[in-house]
C-alpha cells in the first residue's frame, strides 16, 4: 500500500528550518495537508520507499539539491511517479546561468546593464579585452561567475582593472564570467530605487530591497501606484516565463536618467532559484513578515491545488 503525502520540503540548511516549520503550519491547518519533510537522515530512506512505491508525493519544494545530489535523485522519482517538483531540475539549470539569461532577456526586450561575456580561464585564458571594452563598462564594474549563484559568491562589486578580471575569473576556472557596468539607482524620498521581486505561482510580491544595507521593506500599493511601479510586475511574469520557473526572486533597478538614457527598470540580479527564506524574525536582513507569510501561503495553495 502507497503512503501519500500531498507536500515534501527537502532542506539542509539549518537557518530554513523557521521557514520549513511556518510552511508545515500553514499547509497543514490552512489547507489541510500532509506534509513530509526530507533532511540528510531519511534521504535514502525516502528515496528507496519512494522507488519501490511505498511512499508517494504529490509536490517536492526542494531546497537541497544544490549542494546534495541524492535529492535530485528524490525529486526525479518524484516526477517519475507521477508527482510534481515547484521548479523543474532542468530549467533551474538553464535559468541559473547569467550568461544563458542574459541573451534571453536580451531577446525578450528587457532590459539589463551593458555586459561583456566571457570564456571560462581553463577553456581560454586570454580573455582579448580592449581598452575600448573597459571604458564602455566604465569603473567601478561588477564581476560575476555565470553559474556560482548565492550569496554573492565569487562576485566582485569594485573592479576597477583588467589585472582586477584576471585575477577573479580563476576563482571558477570552468565557469564563464559576466562583466557588468555598475548600475546607480534613483533615489526617492532618500530611499535607493532597488528591488528585489518574488514570482510565486503566477502571483508577484514586491519589496524595497537597499543593496548596500540588504535590508527589506514592502512595496505598499499606494507607493507602487504613486512611483510607477507597476511594470516591475510585467517584467517578473517576463521572467517567468523566459526561465520556467515557479518560485524565484530577481534584482530589479529603476536606473538613474544620464545624458545618454532615460530613467528605466533594469534586471540586475537575473534569477536565484534558491531564495533566501530567512524572515526579519530570525535576521535583521530577512524578509518582512507579510512578505514572508505571503510566499507560503502561495506554495501552501499550490500543494492544495495538486491534492484535490
Amino acid at each position: 500500500m502507497t503512503e501519500t503525502y500531498d507536500f515534501a520540503i527537502g532542506w539542509l540548511w539549518e537557518y530554513d528550518e523557521p521557514f520549513v516549520l511556518a510552511l508545515e503550519e500553514e499547509a497543514q491547518h490552512a489547507r489541510d495537508l500532509d506534509t513530509y519533510q526530507v533532511r540528510e537522515f531519511n534521504v535514502e530512506e525516502t528515496i528507496e520507499r519512494v522507488r519501490h512505491r511505498a511512499l508517494r508525493f504529490r509536490l517536492f519544494l526542494d531546497r537541497a539539491f544544490d549542494v546534495e545530489p541524492r535529492f535530485v535523485q528524490l525529486g526525479k522519482l518524484i516526477l517519475a511517479h507521477g508527482g510534481e517538483v515547484v521548479n523543474s531540475y532542468e530549467r533551474t539549470v538553464e535559468a541559473i546561468d547569467k550568461a544563458t539569461m542574459h541573451l534571453e532577456f536580451l531577446s525578450a526586450g528587457l532590459h539589463v546593464p551593458f555586459t561583456i561575456i566571457i570564456s571560462p580561464f581553463l577553456e581560454r585564458e586570454n580573455i582579448g579585452l580592449t581598452i575600448e571594452d573597459l571604458a564602455r563598462l566604465g569603473r567601478p564594474f561588477i564581476i560575476k561567475p555565470a553559474n556560482t549563484t548565492g550569496g554573492g559568491i565569487g562576485v566582485v562589486t569594485g573592479a576597477e582593472t583588467l589585472l582586477d578580471v584576471i585575477q577573479a575569473r580563476k576563482e571558477f576556472g570552468n565557469d564563464k564570467y559576466l562583466l557588468q557596468e555598475h548600475i546607480v539607482p534613483r533615489e526617492i524620498q532618500g530611499r535607493r530605487c532597488w528591488f528585489r521581486c518574488f514570482f510565486v505561482y503566477g502571483k508577484v510580491f514586491l519589496a524595497w530591497w537597499d543593496d548596500l544595507t540588504h535590508l527589506y521593506d514592502l512595496v505598499t500599493p499606494d507607493e507602487e501606484h504613486f512611483y510607477k511601479l507597476r511594470p516591475l510586475r510585467r517584467i517578473m511574469r517576463t521572467i517567468a516565463r523566459i526561465s520556467g520557473l515557479n518560485f524565484f526572486s530577481s534584482e530589479i533597478a529603476l536606473r538613474q536618467a544620464t545624458p545618454y538614457e532615460p530613467s528605466r527598470f533594469i534586471v540586475v540580479d537575473y534569477v536565484n532559484d534558491m531564495c533566501d527564506m530567512r524572515s526579519r524574525t530570525h535576521a535583521a536582513d530577512g524578509l518582512p513578515e507579510p512578505l514572508f507569510s505571503g510566499i507560503i501561503s502561495r506554495l501552501a495553495l499550490e500543494a492544495r491545488k495538486l491534492a484535490v
